[in-house]
């Protein structure tokens, strides 16, 4: 039996961290950019062959387009474009990521899928301050397994840049200035 030791504070806050339970492991999928990044298993719905990819006039620069996936039209992202990677063209490696992000469904393009691995919470840690910048708020850590980094994304943050983009296009007058009277 372990004796415990309460500070003179009194405060249990104060002693709690020596009694923490052990972290668990983190679960992610992860793919390559020329990088290899990684996101959380549970947003992963399915991950699926490159196929016909329907391009939509007037998207961002980032979003190749549409699918039909089981009679579902479902958006891809090109997630090199959106981070600011160079562009590469689709091989038979490429993959598209099927995640689940609230009640958001997104395809994301990705140059090939590596693994599907679970580390240790311990080691993954934070971004160095360098490399935060505004625009990068999306990656949440960096994983360490022996001499391989894992760029870890938090998708959440990185689709509510195109929430907003989305709604400001759905918003905005309609090209013309037609207001959809006739004269």
């Amino acid at each position: 039996m372990t004796n415990i030791h309460l500070p003179a504070s009194g405060l249990a806050e104060d002693i709690l961290e020596n009694y923490k339970e052990e972290q668990k492991d983190v679960h992610l999928v992860t793919f390559n950019l020329g990088e290899e990044y990684g996101v959380p298993i549970s947003q992963v719905q399915e991950i699926v062959r490159v196929g016909g990819i329907t391009m939509v006039p007037n998207s961002p620069s980032y979003m190749e387009g549409v699918i039909n996936l089981r009679g579902r039209v479902l958006s891809v992202l090109n997630l090199r474009k959106r981070l600011g990677l160079s562009d590469k063209v689709a091989s038979n490696a490429s993959r598209i990521i099927v995640t689940e992000v609230g009640s958001k469904v997104i395809g994301l393009l990705v140059d090939a899928v590596s693994h599907v691995i679970k580390i240790p919470s311990e080691s993954v840690e934070a971004p160095p301050e360098e490399v935060l910048e505004i625009d990068t708020d999306y990656i949440t850590g960096v994983g360490k397994i022996k001499e391989r980094l894992i760029i870890l994304l938090d998708l959440e943050k990185l689709l509510k840049r195109e929430k907003i983009e989305i709604s400001e296009v759905e918003a905005g007058p309609h090209p013309g200035g037609d207001d959809g009277k006739d004269q």
